[in-house]
């Protein structure tokens, strides 16, 4: 298994689990045996320990203590030693592979050793037994068993379950102690195996779960980083087209009235002096109003109409004025005051309005045309007039972006844009949102 950092941090946490215990184990002991220590010092013949009996009884006095002395040394010398290794990258690199397995072998087996070994020599005491011998590895064990549970598949965890068991009986069987209840510890054995196999079944299940979760969190983050990198494509996108539409709302209409202006100007400019005067000054106001509204599209891209007056006089205001420059006449029905909107809707609204306004002007040759705008369930924007009308199966001439763009504007607000026309017979511009 390579070394990781996840598996250090996890094996740094079990030795300080290991450090811990002990030195709470240290705690217990030297309050149960204070009494036991005064009946020491007073050569006290203490009784044998349950469970074990040696064939050369521990010596009387404060040397009886040495057995305790020698657990807790041997034993936290290991488990620093274990600590030490987690930090110490030099000998990770030259464990390499084994780095882990070396590490769980010491937390698995030393506890063992020790316990056989030199337990049975405390002074008689609560935990100088059978079951005390059980109770002071075992938590020790438990993370260890969460070790191989975090690394290794089912099958280890039962070969884990089994090793440990063996290991402490062949060394009870081995030592040089006489062990009279060996019943009472391979009872414990077993018992001890068949509660590690299933704690440990149920950890590699939990902790198999939880990588899946993080693989497939780490896929969608993945897919997100993608899909950002996709929506910010076509977020430029969508603003370069927006960017097309409003200047050609803004720019391509002032420079459009413009020309039409000078034209008729100068078709007057021999006949009627004061008509082309007239018309220059319209010119002059057309080019100052598409001064004005370029310099809005560029700084916010919004219509300072809707600023100032709201969407419907706004409405009204470019309405009147189309009519006027070009001696139409006009019909006018707007709901005041309308519904409480975003300003993105307003911007369509108005947009597609004055886009409908401006064809009429420059395209249709009408001479009557109406403006509705109502609210029910939905906003209605309704534009309609009587002039030479289109064929709108037909395509839109290449460079003719007006009608693509209204329908962009009512697709990117969530609304429904509808254009009827026949040749002859006017065009009718809906709009529901």
């Amino acid at each position: 298994m390579q070394t990781s950092q996840n598996s250090t941090r996890i094996l740094r946490i079990a030795a300080w689990i290991w450090i811990g215990f002990l030195l709470a184990m240290l705690v217990m002991d030297f309050v149960l045996y204070t009494p036991q220590m005064q009946r020491l010092l007073g050569h006290n013949a203490p009784p044998s320990n349950q469970g074990f009996q040696p064939i050369n009884p521990p010596p009387q006095g404060v040397r009886g203590l040495f057995p305790i002395f020698l657990y807790y040394f041997s034993n936290l010398s290991v488990a620093v030693l274990f600590l030490a290794i987690t930090y110490w990258n030099w000998i990770q690199q030259k464990l390499g592979k084994y780095y882990y397995p070396v590490l769980l072998l010491m937390i698995s087996s030393v506890p063992i050793l020790i316990n056989v070994l030199v337990v049975p020599r405390f002074p008689p005491g609560p935990l100088a037994n059978a079951e005390g011998m059980a109770l002071r590895q075992l938590p020790v064990l438990f993370v260890a068993l969460a070790l191989v549970a975090w690394a290794y598949r089912m099958g280890h965890i039962v070969l884990f379950s089994i090793a440990t068991a063996v290991l402490e009986l062949g060394l009870i069987f081995a030592s040089a102690f006489e062990y009279q209840n060996l019943v009472v510890f391979i009872f414990i054995a077993i018992i001890r195996s068949i509660s590690f196999v299933a704690l440990g079944i149920f950890i590699n299940l939990l902790v198999t779960q939880l990588r899946q979760q993080g693989e497939s969190l780490s896929k969608a983050n993945s897919n997100l980083a993608h899909y950002a990198s996709t929506l910010e494509q076509l977020t430029v996108s969508r603003e370069r087209n927006r960017l097309a539409r409003e200047l050609h709302d803004t720019l391509a209409h002032s420079l459009t009235a413009l020309s039409v202006s000078l034209e008729t100007a100068k078709a007057y400019f021999d006949i009627d002096k004061e008509k082309t005067r007239e018309l220059i000054d319209r010119s002059l106001e057309s080019t100052r109003q598409g001064i004005d509204e370029t310099r809005r599209a560029l700084k916010a891209l919004r219509a300072n109409a809707l600023e100032d007056m709201g969407l419907g006089l706004a409405i009204q205001r470019a309405a009147e004025s189309a009519a006027s420059r070009f001696n139409l006449n006009l019909k006018l029905d707007l709901k005041n005051p309308l519904p409480s909107l975003s300003p993105d809707v307003e911007q369509t609204i108005y947009r597609i309005a004055q886009e409908a306004i401006e064809n009429i002007v420059n395209h249709a040759r009408a001479k009557n045309f109406n403006v509705q705008l109502t609210s029910n369930e939905q906003i209605t924007l309704t534009v309609e007039d009587d002039g030479i009308g289109f064929d709108t199966k037909s395509k839109e001439p290449s460079g003719h972006f007006g009608l693509v763009g209204m329908h962009e504007r009512a697709e990117l607000a969530g609304g429904e844009l509808k254009i009827e026309s026949e040749k002859g017979k006017g065009t009718k511009v809906v709009l529901k949102i």
